[in-house]
């Protein structure tokens, strides 16, 4: 009797925690991005997206008219022809128009299917004429993006998920209808324009998705592909890599702006403004307190992921605190390291970084944790790696 009252108590425990854990983790739908309970695709805001959801019903409701009428036919036949009220088996002589018939109806049936299909598909590859062409870039595990042609050009940065979403997932709190896809930088473009969205990837596959925009892309290493989408309604729209690429697949959202045109110029120049400021002179020479304060941004934003806050990596990533080339005074080894990466693509190559970020990450870790090296890495030392 005890036996049994412990396991009830147990039960009643676990479905406790199941209930709380139920309303913690509630959640709202979220406006450009998943819904509650979501079972349908998601809203469309751009033409091709909504020729998709057409096709979508289009095809269901074809499937499931034939669906229907074949098993109906079939199930009738068997019960009104079974052997238990006297029907027997007997062999039948196909006439002709039976052959004709279901060969030519099938045909019709899959050949008005395929034409509204592959139009759409030859429209979701027509990427000419667009006014906005922006490369994104996978990597473990966030975006790049590059917009290289159009308003905007030359402007280049690195997306990667919001240090608080990382906080709330390490402590299994999860909170936010956007938990898991808030990032520290989005994807701006504007409203009402065609951009292009030429896709590649650092490392291993990606796949960039924005269902509201009816475009999944894979990226791809060595590489080149692409899509393009026109958003027809300004907000936040989101997506996520849609290719399992690795440990940290689930923390690589994507978050795409789109803003009015006024609004979008107005982004480019303040954009354009902070990029010329960071551009710094490769020759200046930085003090130890003022590279490892810039070096701490860097490495939050860029290499905690793998190999953690505390330097100590995980599984396969090597652990940066107390390692032998982060220690060396010779700086090239961990300059080329940085820059070409390392165990065929493990250590991914981060030349993307400015000179001064990648002598800055590099200070970072020859002064933290149990390294206190007192050494620092000068961006002209960078410079002179990069330019082997």
């Amino acid at each position: 009797m005890k036996s049994i009252h412990n396991r009830l108590a147990s039960l009643l425990l676990i479905a406790g925690a199941w209930v709380s854990t139920g309303v913690h983790a509630r959640v709202n739908d979220l406006p450009g991005g998943p819904a509650v309970n979501q079972l349908n695709l998601h809203p469309p805001v751009t033409r091709i997206a909504e020729e998709q959801h057409w096709l979508h019903w289009f095809m269901l409701i074809i499937c499931t008219v034939v669906f229907v009428l074949v098993f109906a036919v079939m199930f009738y036949s068997i019960w009104k022809h079974r052997k238990s009220v006297g029907h027997k088996a007997q062999l039948l002589a196909e006439p002709i128009w039976v052959e004709i018939g279901w060969t030519l109806v099938p045909f019709l049936i899959v050949i008005g299917m395929a034409l509204p299909a592959t139009k759409v598909l030859v429209a979701q590859k027509d990427t000419t004429n667009a006014d906005l062409t922006v490369k994104v870039t996978g990597y473990q595990w966030k975006w790049g993006y590059d917009y290289i042609k159009g308003e905007g050009e030359g402007l280049a940065f690195i997306s990667t998920l919001d240090s608080s979403q990382r906080a709330m997932s390490d402590a299994g709190k999860p909170e936010g209808d956007n938990y898991l896809l808030k990032v520290d930088k989005a994807m701006v473009v504007p409203v009402g324009k065609k951009v292009r969205v030429i896709t590649t990837a650092n490392d291993v596959i990606h796949s960039f998705m924005v269902p509201a925009f009816g475009i999944k892309q894979d990226a791809i290493p060595g590489f080149v592909r692409d899509t393009w989408f026109r958003a027809e309604q300004t907000g936040d729209f989101y997506g996520q890599c849609a290719e399992l690429c690795g440990k940290e697949h689930a923390y690589m959202p994507i978050h795409v702006k789109v803003v009015t045109a006024e609004e979008y110029t107005a982004w480019v120049a303040e954009e354009k403004k902070k990029a010329a400021a960071l551009l710094d002179d490769p020759s200046r020479v930085w003090t130890l307190e003022d590279m490892v304060k810039r070096g701490e941004g860097v490495y939050a934003a860029n290499c905690a992921a793998c190999h953690q806050a505390n330097g100590k990596g995980a599984g396969p990533i090597k652990p940066l605190d107390g390692s032998a080339i982060v220690l060396d005074t010779d700086h090239k080894k961990q300059i080329t390291i940085l820059l070409n990466g390392a165990a065929n693509g493990a250590m991914p190559s981060w030349k993307q970084l400015s000179d001064t970020d990648i002598a800055a990450v590099a200070t970072y870790t020859k002064n933290s944790w149990s390294n206190k090296t007192g050494q620092i890495v000068q961006p002209a030392e960078v410079q002179a790696e990069r330019a082997k």
